[in-house]
């Protein structure tokens, strides 16, 4: 299939913004939708909108089965052991709040480190500086390469017996850099820790699998993935999900409730409180099915090829910097000399081209690259070459405004 095959099934994309063909380049922030995943919602609504587990009527059982049948296609899509090590959550932040919470807060104390980098999204570093005000421990932070990549000897001097929590991001949302998180679990591993991994840019572009990687926790979000807002998961090694305590109560989780006690479900519902997205994960379901269906090596080289093609072409254009290793994903973070990465959004917007701009919900990796805000582009799978091109024909028209109105 190619990609503009692909392109058709996204309804979205065959719009103009300020009348030009829109170019959508901020699918880091979040992906559009395919047709297919659309239905899938529109379906659940249509046709047998019910609750899930709690009826035996026909509508009641369709969901159910839609429902977990949306699990069992994540264990697959991610190669986990069992559905019992799938979690459904609202999408990564509280995924990685889940483990912050309720397993790092019984099982780290004042004697205890975690180490995480500087290239982490807020999500990942928030909830472990709130673990470390609750229970003493301390936070460390692994040192970049000027690159921004991570180097192996770095991180083996950093993790050390004291470590009880590793938490690092597979692909980074504003460098494009990808870790070598293997290694780093390994290093972990070695010294007794547990390996957390931030999957929300990783999952929807590259094929991840658990085993392989042997991380304990791995967290990642369905709107990334050509899937609903609101809806992700968390895989988690069953030994570690056992032991965990419930940070939601109520209907669901529940075994038996008594006056003054109360019992837990079985995993995986232990952690699912309250009515699900049921329609979330049917939609997630059908995203994991469209990109197996493209494939995620085809993905990957495809979004390798484009962002290749698109720093070729910026390197053309005089006063633009590149930050991130040459080895990325299909992510390119720039500043323009003298130009507020707001302005390059506002001036791309008007020739129909969405990037992001501001800190990425990463200003500790602001700080270390020495700048306030940066604008970002980011690739997927129905980009084209052609996309890249009008992409920089309006980022050379945005530095001859704002050289016309500077200089």
């Amino acid at each position: 299939m190619n990609v503009q095959e692909v392109r058709q099934m996204f309804p979205i994309l065959h719009q103009e913004v300020n009348g030009h063909p829109l170019v959508y380049l901020d699918s880091a922030a979040t992906s559009q939708k395919p047709v297919q995943v659309i239905e899938a919602v529109e379906d659940y609504y249509r046709r047998y909108n019910s609750n899930v587990h709690r009826g035996v009527h026909t509508l009641g059982t369709h969901a159910t089965d839609a429902y977990e049948g949306a699990r069992e296609k994540i264990r697959k899509f991610i190669n986990a052991h069992s559905t019992e090590e799938i979690i459904f959550t609202r999408g990564t932040t509280t995924a990685l709040n889940l483990v912050a919470t309720s397993y790092a807060r019984a099982n780290l104390g004042p004697e205890d480190e975690i180490v995480i980098t500087p290239m982490e999204h807020h999500s990942n570093i928030i909830p472990w500086q709130q673990v470390a005000k609750h229970t003493g421990a301390t936070l460390k932070y692994m040192p970049l390469q000027d690159d921004g990549s991570i180097s192996l000897k770095d991180a083996e001097e950093t993790i050390t017996d004291k470590t009880k929590i590793v938490s690092v991001m597979q692909v980074s949302n504003v460098l494009g850099a990808v870790n070598p998180i293997k290694d780093i679990t390994k290093i972990a591993h070695k010294n007794g820790a547990v390996m957390v991994v931030d999957g929300a840019q990783s999952a929807p572009h590259m094929k991840v699998d658990v085993k392989d990687l042997d991380c304990d926790f791995f967290a990642f979000s369905a709107h990334k993935m050509c899937g609903p807002t609101g809806i992700g998961a968390l895989y988690g090694k069953k030994k570690h999900l056992e032991k965990m305590e419930p940070v939601e109560f109520g209907g669901e989780m529940i075994d038996f409730v008594g006056l003054q006690e109360s019992t837990w479900k079985e995993l995986p519902w232990k952690f699912e409180g309250g009515t699900p997205i049921i329609a979330g994960a049917i939609g997630m379901g059908a995203a994991i099915d469209f990109l197996t269906e493209i494939g995620l090596d085809n993905i990957d080289a495809h979004e390798e090829k484009l962002v290749k093609y698109a720093i070729s072409r910026i390197d053309e254009v005089e006063g633009v910097k590149v930050y991130g290793p040459e080895k990325r994903a299909g992510i390119v973070t720039f500043n323009c000399d003298d130009v507020h990465p707001h302005d390059v959004a506002t001036v791309l917007d008007a020739e129909g081209v969405a990037v992001r701009a501001g800190h990425h919900c990463a200003q500790p990796l602001m700080k270390w690259l020495n700048v306030t805000a940066t604008a970002r582009a980011s690739f997927y799978l129905y980009n084209t070459e052609e996309e890249v091109d009008v992409f920089v024909k309006s980022l050379i028209k945005t530095k001859e405004y704002f050289g016309n109105v500077f200089g």
